[in-house]
């Protein structure tokens, strides 16, 4: 039998001018630095490989020179193929200053392709991108001015719009395990995440490539069991040992952590409670929006600390966490573990996690943002002069229900205090994120909107909402003024018509009993009878209807109400502050409309938002129900009794 064992020196010698090189990692976990290190160090000693193209699905460094970015060195790299250019500054710069040729692509997508490589498939077909900065009308994902290949196309089928992402043969691929055996056999029982190793492996393989391997031990042939062994020796060419453990992290600031690796488990309530700061301010709003028994995704910053919120109000077990990395259910850990889990009930390919995401598996994402317009549409890739790249968001937030962008109203220096219950903005921040015209398209408003993708904006001092007309105000923090803390840090005048403020519970040090809101627990205390006047008041000022389950459970409470009184009562509806999630119009109307138009005599509908009332009106003349809706609850009243 064959020993793959090699030191690193003889594996980089593999490596030709011009060959195209693929790396695994994600953000700071799972890197193989010993590859990278020793790549760099033959580049440096011998002036070769030259040209390369590499190409990456997520960042892989630690944006200070590690991981990938110890192949910055001009001559080394001719191109680059990635969903996030952020962990490589050097790199990004080179290609900002038109020294190399580079593409940004969406993470889901770059993963996707390895399989399309492996099966000899010419590229991939995909939705993911449309009407982004990754769409050929509106640049194809080149990076610079020097990048004139077009390996992205826009087509139609059968009257659809697609996108076409070609495919680029494979000839090294970098890869990473645990333990091999001699002959190559790999497995990952102290790894994080298994990414897309058996893909790219299996790419490079067919196309008559190199696949070297760094691991943390040698063990004896057979040792490992079969269902075990993630890449089989069959596939791998060099097995590299990182006798040093420092090459060998789980990620840049772990050593090894077996929660993360799924090898223990710990208790949950071990995981420390975030400071009350503007961040968990976000994150508890965002957590609002949760759906139970619901699949989520969280990106990085602002939006892992829903993680944390979930944890501390004890919703975990209600919700399934995911990230595109590949982790399900558990806790995602942040910092510099994130794209992992605690205590995780499974460990997916990142190719694998991405077809579910395409697919419509996800019910939530919650995802930063950088700059936001009028319209809706955020970027999140490039803006103030760096090249960071999109990562997954744009195959998340094109393709999950529904969409939280979550982060800080103002960027660079904001400082806020959080005192009895009310926000105030002790520092504002220089750069204002809602502008007149953002730099790139990651995320396209219209397009949401034109496809009813129900979309929230949370900040720490306000929530807006996306609508047909753009982006709607719907809640403002206690404390915080409208035209100072909020118009004045905007380029644009968002849509205003009756503005909540919002939920008090967030700004107070203990928990908020967030459950009784997911599970609905208090929706039968909404719905009283008065049997004097035979009426039913139905009052759900400041409730929304976020997810199906939603809807499920109001229709089940009226149900018992109507049970209770008989049917033909007289409908008092408080609507005010009241909001459906668009995608789910047609759901309510089927299922609470048509139960309150059977059940009663008559119904008197008030707001005082006048956007909702044309919008209500809308909605019941298409059942061809009297569309007259009140302006308040006298108004209603007299309109039922005449007085």
């Amino acid at each position: 039998m064959k020993d793959k064992t090699t030191t690193t020196e003889q594996a980089m010698a593999l490596i030709r001018d011009g060959d195209v090189v693929t790396t695994t990692g994600f953000v700071q976990s799972c890197i193989p630095e010993m590859l990278h290190a020793a790549l760099e160090k033959r580049f440096l000693d011998q002036g070769a490989p030259r040209d390369l193209t590499l190409i990456m699905c997520a960042g892989a460094g630690d944006s200070k020179g590690l991981g990938t970015g110890r192949l910055h060195h001009d001559g080394l790299l001719r191109r680059v193929i990635a969903g996030n250019f952020g962990r490589m500054p050097k790199v990004a710069q080179a290609a900002q200053e038109n020294k190399i040729c580079g593409y940004n692509l969406p993470q889901g997508v770059i993963s996707q392709l390895y399989r399309a490589c492996a099966a000899g498939q010419p590229g991939l077909f995909s939705k993911v991108g449309l009407h982004t900065y990754v769409d050929p009308r509106h640049g194809g994902g080149k990076v610079n001015k020097v990048t004139e290949e077009d390996i992205v196309k826009y087509v139609q089928v059968d009257g659809e719009d697609w996108l076409f992402y070609k495919a680029t043969k494979i000839d090294v691929a970098f890869i990473r395990g645990t333990s091999a055996d001699r002959s190559g056999n790999i497995s990952m029982e102290r790894e994080a995440l298994t990414l897309d190793c058996l893909a790219q492996a299996m790419a490079a393989h067919n196309n008559g490539g190199i696949v070297i391997a760094q691991v943390e031990r040698i063990v004896e042939d057979g040792s490992i069991k079969p269902k075990d062994v993630k890449i089989p020796g069959l596939l791998v060419d060099c097995v590299c040992i990182a006798d040093d453990p420092e090459m060998h992290r789980m990620n840049y600031g772990v050593q090894h952590n077996p929660a993360l690796s799924g090898e223990i488990r710990v208790p949950l309530g071990g995981i420390p409670k975030m400071p009350l700061d503007q961040r968990k301010i976000i994150a508890r709003r965002a957590a609002f929006e949760l759906p139970p028994n619901g699949a989520v995704n969280l990106g990085v910053g602002a939006p892992d600390g829903v993680a944390a919120v979930a944890n501390e109000e004890k919703a975990t077990p209600y919700i399934t966490l995911t990230t595109e990395a590949g982790a399900v259910g558990g806790v995602l850990a942040g910092g510099s573990s994130f794209g992992s889990s605690a205590n995780a009930d499974a460990i997916i390919d990142q190719n694998q996690m991405f077809d579910f995401y395409d697919g419509g598996g996800l019910d939530l994402t919650c995802l930063g943002m950088a700059e936001c317009d009028a319209e809706g549409s955020v970027n999140a890739s490039r803006f103030g002069g760096r090249l960071n790249g999109c990562g997954g968001f744009i195959n998340i937030s094109q393709n999950s229900r529904a969409v939280v962008f979550a982060g800080t109203f103002t960027a660079g220096g904001l400082k806020v205090a959080v005192e009895n219950g009310e926000l105030r903005i002790v520092q504002e921040g220089r750069n204002k994120k809602f502008v007149r015209l953002i730099e790139q398209i990651t995320f396209s408003g219209p397009y949401a909107s034109q496809r009813s993708q129900p979309v929230l904006y949370v900040t720490e001092r306000c929530v807006l909402q996306l609508t047909p007309k753009g982006l709607e105000l719907i809640e403002i923090a206690p404390g915080i003024d409208l035209q100072r803390d909020i118009l004045d840090q905007m380029e644009f005048r968002p849509i205003i018509e009756n503005v909540a403020l919002m939920d008090p519970r967030i700004f107070r040090e203990e928990p908020m009993g967030l459950m009784k809101d997911l599970l609905n627990l208090n929706l039968s205390e909404r719905v009283t009878y008065d049997a004097a006047r035979h009426t039913m008041f139905l009052n759900l000022e400041g409730w929304s209807v976020r997810k199906k389950q939603d809807v499920e459970d109001l229709a089940r409470v009226l149900q018992d109400a109507f049970a209770r009184s008989g049917r033909d009562v007289n409908m008092v509806m408080n609507q005010n502050g009241f909001r459906i999630a668009e995608d789910l119009q047609d759901d309510y109307a089927a299922s609470v409309g048509e139960s309150l138009d059977r059940n009663s005599a008559s119904i008197a509908h008030y707001t005082t938002s006048a956007f909702m009332r044309l919008k209500m009106q809308g909605e019941l003349a298409s059942r061809s129900v009297q569309p007259h809706i009140f302006e308040s609850g006298e108004e209603a009243h007299q309109a039922i009794w005449g007085s």
